[in-house]
């Protein structure tokens, strides 16, 4: 393959390959491509064939150890194309015994600046299909369940990481359960945005040398070999030019990763422990490995850590994802290769730390019922439940009094409560709930 050969030379050689996801979606838009110009009279039947039995053992995997450009390469996604071209070239020649040309056959009725730009899209599109949105919905129903499970479990609400009013468990996971159904459609919403392809624009948008009905018959083989309903793009200079669609997708997943980041930090400082931290759950999961290589029997969240470093690095490449759609300038989208490999990267990280955190954390949390309502009741904010009363000014001066120690009962009964009073003001099922508590106490 010579023209691979020569990209080692130009191209940088960092040891960065494409994911399987990219290779399979460059096989499919070859396999349909040749399907395409068979069935429009512009490629001899028998030629057309061989790449396209060969396009399938691409989209297999089988032949991922010839796809060798670097990700950091030529901007348009040449060195890519011209890969998988020389490859299903040599290739399906030998099968077909004539000559196939990597230009000329498998390049038919395309270029590489609408085959790499559909690639990305179809390699995203799938990716999130077969793997964000299932892990999306399984967190979300863990989180439900979790959050119906712990509807009764009462604990110190916290502000600024200092004692707040009481809430419950299930509120907090309940918070989350809705913000990650919130990330599914929006997920889910971005995905439809990258499902119009470029292909059949040709070099820069006009569909020169391609017959005009080859990119949407393109973008229907596709759509049956993912079941995803791509179509043509009405405006194929669009997404030859921008990835502003990708990168809508990308700051949906970055989003999605900031949700789980803030899940993952409360669900760390309330496993924190046992003795002298929070200790408001137990995951019993993080007990499977060794949680220090030197003090025996300590545990630590190590799949909620986990998470957090896929988060991070998921947020990061958005950052990254962000500059290679500002590159390039009037038919070229610029940051095609580098886009393509971050965009799957995201998701196959977000994917996966969803789905551990789901099954291995959130279907394990045991909640300390005993502990948390202790916390619930020490708080010096209960103060504000009889503030309506009393007055702020008042009510901060007991709040002093609590926070130094005193009980919230004691401080109470120096307000002149009874105990039948007291029992009012603090019945947790009444305090986490809208209205206005004093109002039932004298």
């Amino acid at each position: 393959m010579k023209y691979v050969e020569a990209s080692k030379r130009v191209f940088l050689n960092t040891g960065t390959r494409f994911p399987r996801e990219m290779i399979w979606a460059v096989g499919a838009t070859k396999l349909a491509s040749a399907r395409a110009n068979v069935e429009l009279g512009v490629l001899d039947a028998k030629i057309g064939s061989a790449i396209e039995e060969v396009a399938r053992e691409l989209m297999s995997g089988t032949l991922d150890e010839m796809v060798t450009v670097d990700v950091f390469q030529t901007g348009s996604g040449t060195g890519l194309n011209m890969n998988v071209n020389e490859l299903l070239a040599e290739t399906a020649a030998k099968r077909a015994g004539t000559k196939v040309h990597p230009n000329d056959h498998v390049n038919m009725s395309q270029s590489s600046n609408d085959v790499g730009p559909t690639a990305v899209r179809v390699a995203a599109a799938v990716a999130v299909k077969s793997g964000l949105i299932p892990s999306l919905e399984k967190l979300c129903s863990s989180l439900s369940a979790l959050s119906k499970r712990t509807s009764a479990v009462y604990k110190s609400g916290r502000t600024h990481l200092r004692d707040a009013l009481p809430v419950t468990m299930g509120q907090e996971f309940g918070a989350y359960a809705d913000a990650f159904a919130i990330d599914t459609a929006a997920v889910g919403q971005a995905m439809r945005g990258v499902l119009e392809l470029p292909i059949g624009g040709t070099a820069v948008g006009t569909g020169l040398n391609a017959p005009p009905r080859f990119g949407a018959m393109v973008a229907a083989e596709v759509a049956r070999e993912t079941g995803l309903p791509f179509k043509s793009a009405k405006d194929r200079f669009r997404p030859t030019r921008l990835l502003t669609d990708v990168l809508a997708l990308s700051g949906a997943v970055r989003t999605t990763a900031l949700d789980l980041y803030r899940l993952c930090q409360d669900l760390r400082l309330m496993y924190s422990g046992p003795a002298t931290g929070m200790g408001e759950i137990d995951i019993p999961t993080q007990e499977e490995v060794a949680g220090s290589s030197i003090m025996p029997g300590k545990t630590n969240p190590v799949t909620v850590e986990s998470a957090l470093l896929a988060c991070a690095q998921v947020i990061g490449l958005d950052g990254a994802n962000t500059v290679a759609a500002s590159l390039g300038e009037f038919e070229l989208a610029m940051g095609v290769p580098l886009l393509g490999y971050n965009i799957v990267l995201q998701t196959k990280l977000m994917s996966e730390a969803l789905r551990k955190v789901a099954s291995v954390v959130v279907d394990g949390v045991v909640p300390m019922k005993e502990k948390a309502r202790r916390y619930a009741e020490s708080s010096p904010a209960l103060i504000t439940v009889i503030s309506p009363k009393i007055g702020y000014d008042k009510a901060a001066e007991v709040g002093k009094r609590l926070a130094h120690g005193s009980s919230i009962r004691t401080a109470l009964k120096e307000l002149g409560y009874d105990e039948a009073e007291i029992g009012r003001i603090l019945n947790m099922k009444e305090l986490v709930k809208a209205g206005i508590p004093s109002d039932k106490i004298g």
